[in-house]
């Protein structure tokens, strides 16, 4: 199945895309706000029913409303409170510094839908049943070899195919890190126990065994059950075993029956050696896994996308200073280190072993502090980055929440995916970057700063009132400025 969205990218691709997950779109519909002519090839013929992920966190709605994505989101999701995220210890959320301190309540695949529609009206070419069997690269592009006997050529390439990445595997990068120790088994069917019984059940069973679960979801149940061992994540579960494991868990089945579907997954925890090898890049689960404790893959990937599609933009542009596409693994791997190490923590204190429980007891304990409870929440939801870009003020390298400028917002004012300069002096200029800056003046703006610079991932790369300063981070991050033509 192929996508034609209402704008046409041209001839032929700058860019190809592998892999129509969250990631993939997320990076199609960046590149095309930059006008990168864009495909996505997609192995799968039809998108896959599993909702593996639940949700999206705090940041991640922050990137949908910079982009005016948001209202399609909350048409389609729940709203729910932020809190119990870190291995599922039950504390209330602290006070977080953002306009949207809640979590979407949104399965997954209505999330790929709604990503791949934008990507497609924006117009990206996304290609479904068709896969990567091979790559060439070289000074000028890469040629991807198709299993249909065809060829893709474009100027770069971007692995977005999750975590058994053939990109990756192509390019010859290491995948270090653990194998899987535990896996589960997830799928939805029916469930002929009384409500009240199964959620009397799954409370006391869940007192010990953290990664167990039956509850309903829409117009059926979602079961979640550790499996008996690890074996190929290839061969899905049968509804045998799904018995015989909630009989080993909970001491009964619920009589589950009739299966929509069924899934494994393991708990392996690995991350790319690297990022880019030439004209080909990584992002997403092809860059890294990790056990789905507090539901951060999704996310993560989706903020992977938005980093580095402007950054991919500016190379095909022609306008991207010296340094600026490596600052993309520069500023993400440290990102998703993190977040293997804060699963890894997880995945410990949620174990039934009497010193992991004892260890689980003294973080709750330590988490009735303000500071420690938001200091593992915005682990969780994305909202503790800060990238390293130098300078002093604490601003520089975090992301921007939500402010009022002018009538409106200052998220309104990123839709487009540039950068901006907010300015309360009135007395600065990036004149000779207004194809790639915006310049808003405004005294009265929500800010504790004369002004800042903002990338068009959302993440403050100068603080200040300098003209001189200002020019070097406008030149560091948007390049050589384009003379302005002098009245005469």
């Amino acid at each position: 199945m192929t996508f034609s969205g209402q704008s046409d990218p041209g001839p032929g691709p700058d860019v190809v895309v592998v892999g129509a997950g969250p990631t993939g779109t997320v990076l199609a519909a960046e590149l095309r706000l930059h006008g990168v002519r864009v495909l996505v090839l997609e192995r799968d013929a039809e998108p896959a029913p599993y909702v593996r992920s639940l949700g999206m966190h705090v940041r991640s709605i922050e990137i949908l409303d910079q982009r005016g994505l948001l209202d399609r989101f909350l048409a389609r999701g729940t709203e729910h409170p932020v809190g119990g995220f870190f291995a599922g210890i039950p504390k209330s959320a602290p006070e977080l510094d953002t306009a949207h301190g809640y979590v979407l309540g949104i399965p997954q695949p209505v999330t790929e839908r709604l990503l791949t529609e934008r990507a497609a009206e924006l117009g990206a070419e996304i290609r479904r049943g068709v896969a990567v069997t091979g790559l060439d690269q070289d000074d000028d592009g890469v040629t991807v070899a198709l299993d249909d006997g065809t060829s893709v050529r474009a100027a770069w390439l971007v692995g977005c195919d999750g975590g058994r990445s053939t990109v990756r595997k192509l390019i010859g990068v290491g995948f270090p890190g653990e194998p899987a120790r535990h896996e589960t088994l997830l799928g939805e069917m029916e469930v002929a126990a009384p409500r009240e019984e199964v959620a009397a059940r799954v409370a006391e069973v869940r007192q010990t065994e953290r990664r167990f679960g039956v509850g309903p979801m829409g117009d059926t149940w979602r079961v979640v059950v550790p499996a008996a061992e690890v074996t190929d994540r290839a061969v899905p579960p049968t509804l045998d075993e799904f018995r015989e494991r909630l009989w080993a868990v909970a001491g009964t089945d619920f009589g589950v029956h009739s299966p929509r579907w069924m899934s494994r997954f393991g708990d392996a925890t690995r991350q790319a050696e690297r990022y880019r090898v030439g004209r080909v890049l990584l992002a997403g689960d092809a860059a890294h896994v990790h056990p789905p404790a507090g539901g951060q893959g999704l996310n993560l990937g989706v903020q992977d996308a938005v980093n580095l599609g402007w950054k991919l933009a500016a190379v095909v542009d022609g306008w991207a200073p010296d340094g600026l596409l490596d600052s993309y693994e520069a500023e993400r791997h440290p990102v998703a280190a993190e977040v293997l190490d804060n699963t890894r923590a997880q995945m410990v204190l949620m174990s039934s072993e009497p010193g992991a429980m004892a260890v689980r007891r003294l973080v709750a304990e330590l988490m009735e502090f303000e500071d420690v409870n938001r200091h593992l929440t915005e682990k969780i939801v994305g909202l503790g980055v800060r990238y390293d870009l130098g300078g002093d003020h604490p601003l520089v390298g975090r992301r921007q929440r939500d402010v009022a400028v002018g009538a409106g917002r200052l998220y309104a004012l990123l839709h487009d995916g540039r950068g901006l300069l907010l300015d309360r002096t009135g007395e600065l200029s990036v004149a000779g970057w207004s194809d790639r800056v915006d310049h808003v003046v405004d005294a009265t703006a929500g800010i504790d700063v004369p002004a800042l610079l903002l990338r068009p991932d959302g993440y403050v790369a100068w603080v200040g009132d300098d003209q001189a300063s200002l020019d070097a981070a406008v030149r560091r991050w948007f390049g050589v400025p384009v003379p302005v033509p002098v009245a005469t």
